[in-house]
């Protein structure tokens, strides 16, 4: 069964029709989506400094990640995989944390009260059944959070992400399952994945809502989204969206996508740029031009130096804060190991 992709704008950013969100908010999402793509290009130059640990960019994926964020209160939780940095910092991530965190800094583990993001998940797929736990957990205790829960299409063969959906499905779980399908798992193309064209169809299976979505359009995704996010806080439980985008950058840092991938593939994709693509609407809608864009990528550098002098200031991690805070007590190996640090290392 194949599902129809919801879009709202052309490649070229003209609108297809009327768009559901007022100039006011649309200039709002073009400037979360301009934030996370500058926080990205940042990073990376960061990492070849040697200031920042192994990064997964998410270049081209930024409204997939963005348009979900924006739909979500700040009372709703945020599940991230590895990936989904731009999510994290749309939904309140301070940037001076997420630098620490991809340093491996402990500072960086321990994020703001009030912020209600899960650590990113490195293990493929383990945060879907959690995701679903935090979900029933308001639920019984009678909040009314919706959780937001993200995936790669290479996740979704994980046997984790079905018992997720299956449990939210019985259960009513006010989830949204957002899956980010980039076309790879890390060297692995989507076609070779899976037997079925489009992800959300598997939705079908466990009788929710799958949609589909034009990754690319902020606009697309940001409505989809919304929609999803009122019916599981309404109690309509969980919805499949599945957003199609293109990871145009390495699968992270250490990656070299030239022994899989063509150049060719990725600049078809390069022309539907999901920033360049928002950018391009507000200025047919009259909205935008040069000035204000170079206001903003100015605006967003001071932010960011400003961020990355914060972090520089956190001190150095001690070597024992390793083992610490990975559970609510510690077990008897990781007591020894942090006796044994703090003792060998003071």
């Amino acid at each position: 069964m194949d599902v129809d992709t919801l879009r709202y704008l052309q490649d070229d950013g003209t609108p297809l029709g009327e768009l559901p969100f007022p100039p006011e908010k649309l200039l709002s999402g073009y400037r979360a989506l301009r934030r996370a793509r500058h926080f990205d290009e940042r990073a990376l130059v960061l990492q070849r400094q040697g200031k920042l640990g192994v990064y997964p960019p998410f270049r081209g994926q930024e409204a997939a990640q963005v348009g979900v964020a924006l739909a979500l209160e700040k009372t709703d939780w945020l599940v991230p995989s590895y990936r989904e940095t731009a999510a994290a910092l749309t939904h309140g991530l301070p940037i001076a944390t997420t630098i620490l965190y991809w340093r491996a800094d402990p500072s960086g583990w321990r994020f703001p009260e009030g912020v209600r993001i899960l650590p990113f998940y490195i293990p493929i797929a383990t945060q879907i059944p959690q995701a679903v736990g935090v979900a029933q957990a308001g639920k019984y205790h009678g909040e009314n959070w919706v959780v937001a829960a993200f995936i790669g299409d290479g996740g979704t063969s994980e046997g984790d992400f079905h018992e997720g959906l299956n449990f939210a499905s019985v259960f009513g779980a006010p989830v949204v399952f957002v899956v980010q399908n980039n076309g790879w798992a890390i060297s692995v193309p989507t076609e070779k994945q899976m037997k079925v064209r489009r992800v959300a169809s598997r939705a079908q299976g466990y009788g929710i809502p799958g949609v589909v979505v034009d990754g690319n359009d902020l606009v697309a995704v940001w409505k989809a989204a919304q929609e999803a996010v009122e019916r599981a806080r309404s109690g309509g439980g969980p919805t499949l969206l599945e957003a199609l985008t293109y990871r145009i950058a390495p699968h992270t840092s250490s990656d070299d996508p030239g022994r899989y991938r063509t150049e060719e593939q990725t600049e078809v994709w390069k022309r539907k740029d999901p920033v360049m693509r928002m950018r391009r609407c507000l200025e047919y809608l009259g909205v935008w031009d040069e000035q204000r864009e170079s206001a903003l990528v100015e605006e967003l550098e001071t932010e960011l130096l400003a961020a990355l002098e914060e972090a520089d200031r956190s001190p150095e991690p001690a070597p024992w804060s390793i083992v610490e805070e990975v559970f609510a007590e510690m077990n008897p190996d990781q007591r020894a190991a942090w006796e044994y640090l703090q003792g060998g290392m003071r």
